[in-house]
């Protein structure tokens, strides 16, 4: 039995008898609903133009040695997608000190920490000195990682340059532009596939994912792992064909799109330079280079370790500020 008081509301409960009381105030705090924290709403969109002087830096040490630092780039990496630490030491590891600092690895077929460089038989475009178009690591996977960490030893004396994209805007862009193509990349299944000697993994998820109110949440685009579009079930031949032309006109838009020089952010990693990004946002891409020696560690993690160590840091630097 519920009654509403001045002070608020009075609820018996059964069978028991136990009573106890919602005040106003905390009535207050859940009347309003909360903004979906993964969809765009919740994102500071971003184009190469708004990071004339590069990408926001900051050193390994600052992060370690003070919690409002560590919460500011925290902060920036849920916000812009990304973040990254300079000074990080280039020793083969120490990567899994900086997810240490936010969250968990996520341990995958590749291993916990995982190296990125040229080799003679690479088991993916990651492996080779080949350039690499925009693309979100692995979405052949569900769940798909959220976040992708990588951390430089050793740079490449020729070419080896790092792109990051901001799917999220450049989906909002292809909606503006063109709303059939965006409907068209939000509501078809696509499929993504790896294999290898020890493994195979398939996803189906739209290249675009939305939540229950239509907003943009997620980006699973990768050419590489992307298999031919299958028909829906129960489809005729023509109603097939029609759909497949749909989706690949739509596929050749957002593709433009993201190909547009202003939209990728272009910068080189250094010895010790490490980045993080979020993996349901972010498109990565790289140039190629022709030359050896450019040695990258990588691993996956979470993002809702990151959202769990923001919430603890505001409130540790909220008591202190007290």
């Amino acid at each position: 039995m519920a009654l509403q008081e001045a002070d608020g509301l009075h609820v018996t409960f059964g069978p028991d008898g136990h009573e106890t009381v919602f005040t106003r105030t905390w009535l207050a705090g859940y009347a309003t609903a909360e903004a979906d924290r993964r969809s765009e709403e919740a994102k500071r969109m971003w184009s190469a133009r708004d990071f004339l002087a590069g990408p926001p830096v900051t050193h390994w040490q600052a992060y370690t040695s003070a919690e409002g630092v560590r919460l500011r780039c925290l902060r920036e990496l849920l916000s812009t997608g990304f973040m990254l630490l300079r000074g990080v030491p280039a020793v083969p590891g120490a990567l899994a000190d900086v997810v240490a600092s936010f969250g968990y690895i996520r341990e995958t077929n590749y291993g916990r920490v995982f190296d990125v460089r040229a080799e003679a038989a690479p088991a993916g475009l990651a492996r080779t000195s080949l350039p690499a178009g925009p693309h979100t690591d692995d979405p052949f996977r569900n769940p798909v990682p959220t976040l992708r960490a990588l951390h430089c030893l050793a740079s490449a004396t020729d070419g080896g340059e790092s792109g990051l994209l901001d799917g999220f805007r450049a989906a909002a862009q292809l909606r503006a532009e063109n709303p059939q193509a965006f409907d068209c990349l939000s509501r078809t299944p696509v499929t993504f596939g790896y294999a290898d000697a020890s493994s195979q993994l398939r996803a189906t998820m739209p290249m675009i994912g939305r939540n229950q109110a239509g907003l943009i949440r997620e980006i699973r685009y990768d050419s590489k792992s992307m298999e031919p579009l299958r028909p829906r079930s129960g489809a005729s031949p023509a109603a097939a064909a029609e759909d497949m032309h749909e989706f690949y006109a739509a596929y050749r838009t957002f593709a433009a799109i993201l190909l547009r020089p202003s939209a990728t952010l272009r910068f080189t990693l250094g010895p010790g330079d490490c980045m993080v990004i979020d993996n349901t946002r972010i498109l990565q891409s790289s140039t190629g280079t022709s030359a050896a020696g450019r040695h990258l560690q990588s691993c996956y993690a979470d993002i809702d370790g990151v959202e769990s160590t923001v919430a603890v840091l505001a409130r540790n630097c909220g008591r202190k500020a007290g």
